[in-house]
């Protein structure tokens, strides 16, 4: 089976000479359709960085981030912008709700921005799934940080895109919070038939993966 998403000798230094700092260092990854992959690796070991640029949200110094086989850095960055908000699905650790949105508006934003109809009866499931079917006029201002994810969860769920990429999302939870945020992003991209990339410094959030990358000094040194 062809990867969905790969990397080909990707590179990303910061500054110069002495002070460089090898934020990815000639990584090569490939992440199959439909899996859930974990990057773990100690703060400052490139795993942000990484993402980042499988999103498209960072061009690499050199190298290729292929996503269906594309090379997504051919494009110009508004080509990038489109590419991205329809093939990718972000989950930040901060949430980056809108605070004078409500939560139904918060979901369908994203698919509004692009000129798309809201597929009603869709996004209701995936509010149902979340659990928050209750909440859908509320204000982020008035939700606790699990509910603030699921309704970023469901975000980036709605505009069915191929990939989901996860930034630390449970980084401001409590522990039992947590685990029932993953496993309910997990499921519910399973059932979307999404790919689901994480990055998690959490063990217990990692085993839950269907496989962990261990990125070190810019590389990954275990897959």
């Amino acid at each position: 089976m062809k990867p969905i998403l790969e990397t080909k000798d990707l590179v990303k230094y910061y500054g110069q000479g002495e002070n460089v700092v090898r934020a990815i260092d000639h990584t090569d990854i490939q992440i199959p359709v439909g899996e859930f992959t974990a990057i773990v690796g100690r703060s400052g070991s490139g795993k942000s960085t990484l993402l980042h640029m499988l999103g498209g949200l960072d061009r690499p110094d050199s190298g290729k981030v292929l996503i269906g086989g594309k090379d997504i850095f051919d494009l110009k960055d508004e080509q990038l912008a489109i590419f991205r908000r329809r093939k990718i699905g972000f989950i930040f650790q901060s949430y980056n709700l809108i605070s004078s949105l409500n939560v139904w508006e918060n979901i369908v934003f994203p698919i509004g921005l692009d000129g798309k109809k809201v597929d009603h009866d869709f996004v209701m499931d995936i509010i149902q799934r979340i659990g928050m079917e209750d909440k859908i006029h509320a204000l982020p201002s008035t939700l606790s940080g699990g509910q603030q994810q699921r309704v970023a969860i469901a975000r980036a769920l709605a505009a069915r895109p191929a990939i989901i990429l996860a930034d630390e999302p449970t980084g401001n939870l409590d522990s039992r919070t947590e685990i029932e945020v993953i496993s309910l992003l997990k499921s519910c991209v399973g059932d979307y038939g999404q790919t689901l990339v994480m990055i998690t410094h959490d063990e217990t959030i990692a085993q839950m993966a269907d496989r962990v990358l261990v990125i070190e000094d810019g590389k990954v040194v275990n897959s």
